[in-house]
């Protein structure tokens, strides 16, 4: 009779699995919990870092639902720039829509409904009005995200403030148009002007006057009373001139003593009447020098419009000769050619 070994298991009954084995020491724990921890702290870092980025960039990034009409994000820099909390604008669309200036409302909400269209609006320009009441400009570029997994048009852009910028601008466009002694226009841009107001008159047959008119005798006041009372003989009358002047009228002073005006949509006899206006408004201003009081009187040459003008130079042409004409006549008229 063969013998069965104490450790032979009979046969067809099951071999149960040792249990398992119970850690001795905390460095036998799985190693997931600790990678799930450091994954966190990555996240968590990121997040301060993005956060960081954001609170130091001076751009508004904003992100838009657009089929529920409400903003769903606004970087920190949005209570810096627009002087409003950012929990108002959140709240309700109508809060950004209200700090629109009023004259470009409705071409801020065209261009936000346009990229639905295009996909993409490289640059809008327009003012809002800050909650102190400050006027800021703003560039705005935007795009769209058609779908976003939970059925939403997402639109999301960035606005950044360009208020110096334009005043930047603004100030060269004044140097480069403006006479820096009279603030009025200066030669080149009086004919840039008076250029197209020439061709939309030539092409619509509509009428047209101008005007030059020279002060008299001004060599004499700068020489009896100085260069400084001379300039301000000029900043006098380029004052008197553009208070004259009807709106729409053109008026610059082109070298020297010498100004000019162009009257658009004006037959002969109503600029006629401006050029008297002036002439007797001119005569009534009093200069000081020394405690003497003087006055001044300026020579017009005026004249419209006529089929054979086929340049704006024929019609400067035609003033000038008149204006020369009223010197040679005694000066302090008005001649009309």
């Amino acid at each position: 009779m063969i013998a069965k070994a104490k450790d032979e298991h009979p046969v067809g009954k099951a071999v149960e699995a040792a249990p398992p084995a119970i850690p001795s020491s905390p460095d036998d724990k799985p190693s997931i919990p600790r990678q799930a921890l450091a994954e966190l702290a990555r996240l968590q870092a990121r997040e301060q870092l993005f956060d960081l980025l954001m609170a130091s960039l001076n751009v508004v990034l904003w992100v838009f639902d657009w089929r529920a009409q409400r903003l769903i994000y606004v970087s920190p820099a949005y209570e810096r720039i627009f002087g409003r909390p950012a929990s108002a604008v959140l709240e309700s669309f109508a809060e950004w829509q209200q700090s629109i200036h009023p004259d470009d409302r409705e071409q801020a909400l065209a261009g936000l409904a346009e990229v639905l269209e295009k996909g993409a609006i490289e640059q809008r320009e327009y003012r809002i009005v800050r909650g102190d009441g400050q006027l800021r400009w703003l560039s705005d570029k935007c795009f769209c995200n058609e779908g976003d997994g939970q059925g939403r048009s997402i639109v999301v852009g960035i606005a950044e403030d360009i208020t110096e910028k334009k005043r930047f601008e603004s100030e060269l466009q004044m140097l480069a148009t403006t006479d820096a002694l009279t603030q009025s226009s200066n030669r080149r841009h009086f004919f840039e002007c008076a250029q197209s107001q020439f061709q939309l008159a030539r092409q619509g047959g509509f009428p047209l006057a101008f005007l030059l008119l020279d002060v008299d005798d001004f060599k004499r006041i700068n020489d009896n009373h100085g260069h400084q009372v001379g300039d301000q003989v000029l900043c006098q009358l380029a004052r008197c001139g553009a208070s004259l002047l009807r709106r729409g009228d053109l008026f610059g002073r082109i070298g020297g003593e010498e100004f000019a005006a162009l009257f658009p949509y004006c037959r002969p006899e109503e600029a006629l009447q401006i050029a008297e206006r002036l002439q007797r408004s001119i005569r009534r201003l009093v200069f000081n020098a020394e405690d003497r009081p003087f006055r001044i009187t300026v020579s017009q040459g005026l004249v419209s419009l006529r089929p054979d003008d086929t340049s704006l130079s024929a019609l400067y042409a035609r003033a000038d000769e008149a204006m020369y004409q009223a010197k040679r006549q005694g000066k302090d008229r008005i001649v009309q050619a």
